[in-house]
C-alpha cells in the first residue's frame, strides 16, 4: 500500500509560513545538503498532493524555470521531475487545473486519498500545502511526516500543527543534521 507523506520545511519555533504567508522564502536553510535530501525524499514518490494555493504558486514558478537562464541545475532537474509527476489538486474553489499530469478533485477528499493509497505506485507526497495537511491530519490520513527544521525563529505565521483534536502517536524513524544547522526528521504514524 502506498503511503501519504507530508514533506514540509519548518522554523525551529514551529512555523511553516511566515507572518505574511510566505512559505520558506528566505528563512529555510536551503543549501546543497537540503537539495540532496529533498531529491531523496521525492525519489520515493510519484504523485504530488496540493491544495489550490500551493498548486497555483508552484505552477507559476516551476513552469517558468526551463526558460529561465539563471535557473540552477537543481531547479532545472526539479522542474523536469515535477512536470512529469502526477499532481492531484484538492480544491473547492478552482474550476480547472492546466498543468501537465494534473487532476482536480473538488470533493470526497478522504475517499480519494484512501483510493490513491490502494493504487499501485510509489508514495504520495504532500509538498507544501500546510492547510490541506492540517485537514488530512484531522482525518488521520498522513502515514509519515518528513520535516526539515531550520535553525531560525520567525516569531509568527502558520504553525506546522494546527486543528487536530485527537492524539496522534508518532515514531521517529530517521533524523539527520546538516552543516547549516538544519535537522531532518522523519516520523511514522503509529496506528
Amino acid at each position: 500500500m502506498r503511503k501519504l507523506v507530508l514533506f514540509l520545511h519548518a522554523s525551529l519555533d514551529g512555523f511553516v509560513e511566515g507572518p505574511n504567508g510566505e512559505m520558506d522564502i528566505g528563512w529555510v536553510s536551503y543549501d546543497a545538503d537540503l537539495e540532496k535530501h529533498a531529491k531523496e525524499i521525492l525519489s520515493t514518490a510519484d504523485t504530488v498532493i496540493w491544495g489550490s494555493g500551493t498548486y497555483q504558486m508552484m505552477h507559476s514558478y516551476w513552469t517558468s524555470v526551463p526558460s529561465n537562464p539563471s535557473a540552477s541545475q537543481h531547479e532545472r532537474n526539479h522542474a523536469e521531475w515535477i512536470e512529469k509527476t502526477a499532481k492531484i489538486v484538492f480544491s473547492t474553489t478552482l474550476e480547472k487545473v492546466e498543468w501537465n499530469n494534473s487532476r482536480l478533485v473538488k470533493e470526497d477528499v478522504e475517499e480519494e486519498i484512501k483510493n490513491l493509497k490502494q493504487q499501485p505506485g510509489k508514495d504520495l507526497v504532500i509538498l507544501g500545502s500546510p492547510r490541506l495537511a492540517h485537514y488530512l491530519m484531522q482525518l488521520d490520513l498522513i502515514d509519515e511526516y518528513k520535516i526539515t527544521v531550520s535553525p531560525v525563529l520567525i516569531g509568527s505565521g502558520l504553525p506546522l500543527f494546527q486543528g487536530h483534536k485527537e492524539k496522534i502517536n508518532l515514531k521517529l524513524i530517521e533524523n539527520k543534521t546538516f552543516d547549516s544547522g538544519a535537522i531532518a526528521l522523519v516520523y511514522q504514524t503509529v496506528r
